[in-house]
């Protein structure tokens, strides 16, 4: 089985691909089209039209596009060649010229080492095509080099669509260029394509999940918000074509246990209707209107009915209700788990019946040849799928392939002559750097730790430490792209390109710390004048198939920053963190010993770059990230992983006990101050949307960033809410001493509550507007103001409005 496939209640190791770093376990799924006349990411799409000067191209033009790399000599003679005509009349002719046979291998070969590509069909001039593309945050997993930008949790607590924007449409210009040399080749190995498993928009329910460092954290606004903007970036806003296409995953109801205390493979997640609308559906719908071309199918079952042969999800939802033409792909090797891990069904026959008549379009399988969807022609034969709907489940899969350019002539399209010179271009390396800053959440700063001084690095000696200050590997996180070693900078490298004197050692030299050598530790730390501690998890503790079972420090790394504190004598210690889940660091806080704690996350290959810009305070490098998840307070704040209430779960429904950091929480080098909150009107029809303004000051002596974040709380409400829910946040910068005047709108739909649809209630409502959450006992310095409205009127279902 190849790296990543599973079989029922074991998972299987990953194999190491590239020096120094393991290459993560996948999950995958491609993405989806955008509909002849409808809008895709912020663009009209239209009908197959094209420019003037392109309108005489017709059948016999001297080049066309093979996986939109290979170009061949003359296209067959064929309509579905012809880019003049609309987008599904191409797509009439093309399904109506392909048989049963050849419509069923389109479905069944979804990807996974022999699983794919989807084989070519000669006879009609079509190249094959691999669906199997990861694109979280680079080219990751893709044969040849790619730019690693964070991980997607470190983006999200940037609080920052631009970015997100960036970063995707960065990482889909590497995915087309890379992809354009190897078809040009007439390769179509995995992860050569253009379509992209990602974004993940799972939310980040459970402290302990393996795969929380894959989301953007545990809102399902602000997962929504980055999720519309990773989709539009990856896309690209070319009025015909698509750059890479978009797949949002894992749909749904899905986020852990992984492998504690059962495995995902056979999972029921038990969920009231109400949370999977308002917790865990939101997000996808945002990323339907957003335009992807894609989902993916979760492993897991639904209440009772697994996820890849859910009608109710993947027909009634997603495209009864959403408006979703695009197509579903299963998780690798989802279709055989329904019969092999869930006993839903008795045999592969049955599993195909269900899954195809479900909604999902594309298998992709565990490697198999001989997969569930090849039992399609028998389905077909007794009757128990038509053949109209085999045709509508392969239509989807040529339409994203015709919007990524493949049946158009290349010249048409700017993104064919993408080549890798663009790969890990000075641009993309510089756009790692910003992003790996902009992430990083100040949690702890006393005694004016930080920023350090530029001008004592030449006379003071750096001790920098932990299993993580200067192994590489450990820096990125799963699903993580392979850069030149030259362009990966580790914290220590990092401090010594700024020209400091510092000194290392690991301590321990995996993150597991088994193995701790305090005397090696003491003599570095006491020799030193600053000492950075770096700990953490990395893909060793949490990643796919792999849960943690607490919130500790893995082995002996709390050992070893009490004994660096206690080494150090005084002198200042920063204890850098990189790590998805939470950690207890609760000694970190209370102990006066550590004097500065910042989240860098996995901010791959410019971490230490990163690092050292932000402990010095640079121009741009004041902190500014926010958590994008709760971080408990302990042990006893964590419900059991394979109860879906979301009660006690997420700031949202948090209990009475205060975490150790809040959701949006994070320090500054400078203060902020808010004042002159006001709401338009204070009182509103139902159907209506509130404008809200509010003024924020920089009082402090440094230009820096604030995320000024909204929350609304529902005072009367006749269904339970979330005690307060973020409805708008901004990224800003400020200079010292500047104020900014900044305008919101908080939509109708917003306010919308669960009651078996969603509806507008009449009744009053508190919006707050700060730099973080009212009312919590880990704060930044600055006011959270408030201001209530009122909302009048009968109650009425939000599709009314």
């Amino acid at each position: 089985m190849p790296c990543g496939s599973r079989e029922p209640g074991r998972a299987m190791p990953c194999k190491s691909r590239e020096p120094g770093r393991a290459v993560p376990c996948k999950s995958r799924e491609p993405g989806r089209a955008v509909p002849c006349g409808s809008r895709g990411p912020s663009r009209a799409a239209p009908c197959g039209a094209l420019p003037a000067a392109a309108l005489g191209l017709r059948v016999l033009v001297l080049s066309a596009a093979l996986g939109t790399g290979a170009a061949r000599a003359q296209p067959p003679p064929f309509p579905f060649w012809d880019p003049s005509l609309p987008w599904q009349r191409r797509l009439d002719d093309l399904l109506g010229r392909l048989s049963p046979a050849e419509l069923v291998l389109q479905v069944a070969r979804g990807g996974s080492d022999v699983n794919g590509p989807a084989p070519p069909i000669p006879r009609l001039g079509i190249a094959p095509y691999n669906w199997n593309t990861e694109c979280l945050r680079g080219d990751g997993e893709a044969p040849g080099w790619a730019t690693a930008f964070p991980q997607a949790l470190g983006l999200a607590a940037a609080f920052s669509p631009e970015l997100i924007y960036r970063v995707a449409n960065a990482t889909a210009t590497e995915v087309r260029a890379k992809h354009n040399s190897f078809a040009a080749a007439g390769r179509y190995t995995d992860h050569t394509g253009l379509s992209c498993f990602s974004p993940v928009l799972n939310i980040m329910r459970h402290p302990l999940w393996g795969r929380n460092q894959e989301t953007y954290g545990e809102d399902p606004f602000l997962s929504g918000e980055l999720a519309r903007s990773f989709v539009q970036g990856l896309q690209g806003q070319h009025p015909r074509y698509v750059k890479a296409s978009a797949g949002c995953k894992h749909f749904s109801v899905h986020g852990g246990p992984e492998n504690i205390p059962v495995s995902r493979l056979s999972f029921d997640a038990k969920v009231l209707e109400r949370d999977w609308h308002m917790t865990f559906l939101p997000q996808f719908q945002a990323c339907v209107r957003a335009g992807s071309y894609s989902f993916m199918c979760s492993y897991n079952r639904i209440n009772g009915v697994p996820a890849c042969a859910n009608k109710k999800l993947l027909t009634d939802i997603l495209r009864g209700e959403w408006g979703f033409d695009g197509y579903v792909v299963s998780d690798e090797g989802a279709v055989e788990l329904i019969m092999l891990g869930h006993h839903y069904t008795q045999s592969f026959l049955e599993t195909a019946v269900a899954s195809v008549n479900a909604g999902c379009n594309l298998e992709l399988s565990y490697g198999m040849r001989n997969n569930v969807f090849m039992r399609i022609p028998q389905a077909l034969a007794m009757g128990n799928i038509t053949l109209q709907m085999l045709r509508d489940r392969v239509r989807p899969l040529f339409y994203t392939r015709m919007r990524l350019g493949e049946f158009d002539p290349p010249a048409m399209n700017p993104y064919s002559s993408l080549d890798l010179s663009v790969v890990q271009s000075p641009e993309h390396r510089n756009l790692s750097l910003e992003a790996a800053v902009k992430s990083f959440v100040l949690l702890k700063n006393v005694r004016g730790t930080l920023p350090l001084r530029a001008q004592d690095l030449s006379s003071q000696h750096f001790a920098v430490v932990g299993p993580f200050a200067d192994n590489p590997r450990v820096l990125f996180g799963d699903y993580a792209p392979v850069p030149e070693p030259q362009y990966i900078y580790t914290p220590r490298r990092g401090l010594e390109m700024l020209g400091a004197n510092v000194s290392f050692t690991a301590g321990c030299s995996e993150p597991w710390c088994k193995l701790y050598s305090r005397a090696e530790l003491v003599r570095v730390v006491r020799t030193a004048d600053v000492v950075l501690v770096c700990l953490g998890t990395g893909v060793d503790v949490e990643t796919e198939a792999k849960d943690r079972s607490d919130l500790s420090l893995p082995g002996h790394q709390l050992e070893l920053l009490q004994d660096a504190v206690q080494a150090a004598a005084g002198r200042p210690v920063i204890l850098l963190l990189f790590n998805a889940g939470p950690l207890d660091v609760s000694w970190a806080q209370a102990h006066d010993g550590v004097g500065a704690i910042l989240a860098c996350f996995f901010p791959a290959q410019a971490t230490g770059l990163a690092i050292a810009r932000v402990l010095l305070g640079e121009a741009g490098a004041s902190p500014a990230g926010r958590l994008p998840a709760t971080w408990p307070a302990g042990m006893h704040q964590v419900p059991p992983m394979e109860n879906y209430t979301m009660e006690g779960r997420t700031y949202r429904y948090y209990g009475q006990e205060a975490p150790l950091y809040p959701f949006g929480y994070g320090l500054s080098y400078t203060t902020f101050r808010y004042r002159d909150l006001v709401l338009s009107p204070p009182v509103l029809p139902v159907c209506a949307n509130l404008s809200v303004s509010v003024v924020l000051e920089n009082t402090g002596l440094r230009d820096s960033e604030e995320v000024v974040q909204l929350y609304l709380r529902w005072e009367q409400s006749s269904v339970p809410v979330p005690r307060w829910q973020l409805v708008a946040f901004r990224r800003v910068a400020a200079l010292a001493g500047q104020e900014v005047k900044l305008f919101f709108q908080v939509l109708a739909e917003q306010r919308a509550v669960w009651a078996q649809e969603w509806r507008l209630e009449p009744g009053t409502f508190t919006l707050f507007a700060g730099g973080q959450q009212p009312g919590q006992k880990t704060r930044a310095p600055s006011e959270v103001l408030s201001a209530r409205f009122s909302v009048t009127g009968t109650a009425r279902p939000l599709r009314t409005c």
